[in-house]
């Protein structure tokens, strides 16, 4: 089986030769590019890059419009970013315009690790949808429309149903305020409203809706739907 190929995309010459590293040993094959251009002309060779690791804070190209012509190309391509740990605004500009995922700087290669296989299993999960989704004592039977927690059905509201639907869809990926609201209510409306259906939907599925476990919080970003294991 050939081994992954990761894009690393940086113009900070130490972080590509740390993920070079840290990557290569962990069994992924890595090319690197320093700025936007560069970038998009290795997403073009054969075989194309499985996964593009992304800075978003780049002279000259930057990393959204790199994400933006990516995916106005219609590439599904995983797409994780790296970002400065106070840009919530350009966290979210990123997943707006179709990354996966993101990782604040510093970081550790082990939360990054993660995040590839997160961003990896959710596009396969896209391509083939499974009908019953599970994680912990949770299930959520998509043909059905049936919800349990543990042995007992947990009854939901068609709204508190559909933002569950929605986050299982993209289980593991982090959906912004926008996203959602625009998936479950067609248009952006107060995001409080939001705020006020997760609560009720954490007090119906969480063990402690006080410390949860399942439907996690991107503080100034969105909500984040744990993953199966």
């Amino acid at each position: 089986m050939n081994p992954l190929r990761i894009l690393v995309v940086d113009d900070e010459p130490a972080i590509r030769r740390f993920l070079n590293t840290s990557l290569g040993s962990q069994g992924y094959l890595v090319v690197d590019a320093e700025d936007g251009a560069t970038a998009l002309a290795k997403l073009a060779e054969t075989p194309p890059p499985d996964v593009l690791v992304l800075d978003l804070g780049m002279p000259g190209m930057d990393g959204f419009e790199v994400i933006r012509r990516v995916r106005e190309g219609g590439s599904s391509l995983p797409i994780v970013v790296l970002s400065v740990r106070t840009d919530e605004a350009g966290k979210v500009k990123a997943l707006d315009l179709g990354a996966d995922d993101y990782v604040t700087k510093p970081f550790g290669i082990d939360e990054l690790l993660a995040r590839i296989r997160t961003a990896l299993r959710h596009r396969l999960q896209q391509e083939g949808e499974r009908p019953v989704f599970k994680v912990g004592d949770l299930s959520v039977d998509l043909v059905r429309r049936v919800v349990t927690v543990g042995a007992g059905e947990v009854k939901l509201t068609p709204r508190e149903y559909d933002i569950l639907r929605t986050l299982v869809a993209h289980a593991g990926k982090v959906l912004t305020h926008k996203f959602l609201l625009h998936e479950v209510w067609g248009t952006e409306t107060d995001v409080q409203y939001l705020r006020i259906y997760i609560r009720t939907l954490r007090q119906k599925i969480e063990p402690d809706p006080e410390q949860p476990r399942l439907i996690l919080t991107e503080q100034g970003v969105g909500y984040r739907l744990k993953a199966p294991d």
